[in-house]
């Protein structure tokens, strides 16, 4: 009879616990994060680059939107600003030229995912070294020469992308350059330059009015053109799965392929693991 009578009790207790329990509540939306692109060399400015890069990021919000709604999208233009952007904790996916991934995966943490269709390039392109014609026809020639790159902020990549051909000599130095027709125009004059030109900028050799004067000396074996890499693992996995699939499935949408076209590419695609490999042991050999 005593547990009777404290039951009323028990009843009460029960409902002031319940009163103070939380109400159940539908998951918030995921956290944001932002796919950071980053090409030194190239043009446009961050500022120039945003209403690209927000249309990227539409469209795969609009491909994935249950897992990339929180999906934000940015470019810099710069090797020292893309670097200090993806340390940021909400940097999760990495969008960058091979050169730039090669200097900075170990330092960064980048895993690669996917490799980029580069529209004028393809996902796979032959680096070309170019000098003043009959000037250089080994690598010794190059003593005392600067070899300028819009990769030359990765001079262990340079050294490497030619190491094909012959290492390069101590002496020979390697700078950066956004300024890759002044470069041309330097070697095609006799100076001590040579230029390492990528796939686009090689094709475009041949309508140069100096063309003649100039001549391909080296080149590398097909390389990828530029990279997906998730950072440091920021990315949950079934949030990568989804966005990798809309990444794969963008170009076949029309507003996907618009969106591209505004960031110069065609297309992502699954890795080439043969490709990646080559361009890694080239990145180790040019750092030697």
């Amino acid at each position: 009879m005593r547990s009777l009578a404290l039951q009323p009790r028990v009843v009460v207790a029960l409902a002031a616990l319940a009163l103070l329990a939380p109400w159940p509540t539908r998951a918030g939306p995921p956290p944001r994060l932002t796919l950071v692109a980053c090409a030194p060399g190239f043009p446009g400015t961050t500022a120039e680059a945003q209403p690209a890069m927000d249309a990227l990021a539409a469209a795969l919000s609009r491909a994935a939107p249950a897992a990339e709604a929180g999906l934000g999208a940015v470019y810099l233009p710069a090797e020292a600003e893309g670097v200090a952007r993806l340390g940021e904790a909400d940097a999760a996916v990495a969008l960058v030229p091979l050169p730039f991934f090669l200097a900075q995966a170990a330092a960064l943490g980048l895993t690669p995912r996917l490799q980029v269709a580069v529209a004028g390039s393809g996902a796979l392109e032959r680096w070309s070294l170019v000098a003043r014609k009959g000037r250089v026809t080994r690598p010794a020639d190059l003593a005392g020469f600067t070899v300028l790159s819009s990769a030359g902020y990765a001079p262990a990549f340079v050294r490497g992308a030619v190491g094909g051909w012959g290492r390069l000599p101590e002496t020979a130095k390697v700078a950066a350059t956004a300024q890759v027709l002044s470069a041309l125009r330097k070697a095609a004059s006799g100076a001590e330059v040579a230029v390492l030109l990528d796939g686009a900028q090689a094709e475009a050799l041949a309508t140069l009015p100096f063309a003649a004067d100039l001549e391909v000396v080296a080149r590398s074996a097909p390389l990828p053109t530029s990279l997906v890499a998730t950072v440091r693992g920021r990315l949950p996995a079934a949030r990568w799965s989804a966005l990798e699939k809309a990444l794969l499935g963008l170009h076949a949408d029309p507003a996907g392929a618009a969106a591209l076209a505004g960031v110069r590419m065609t297309r992502f695609l699954p890795l080439d693991e043969a490709a990646l490999a080559a361009a890694r042991a080239l990145g180790a050999e040019g750092a030697r």
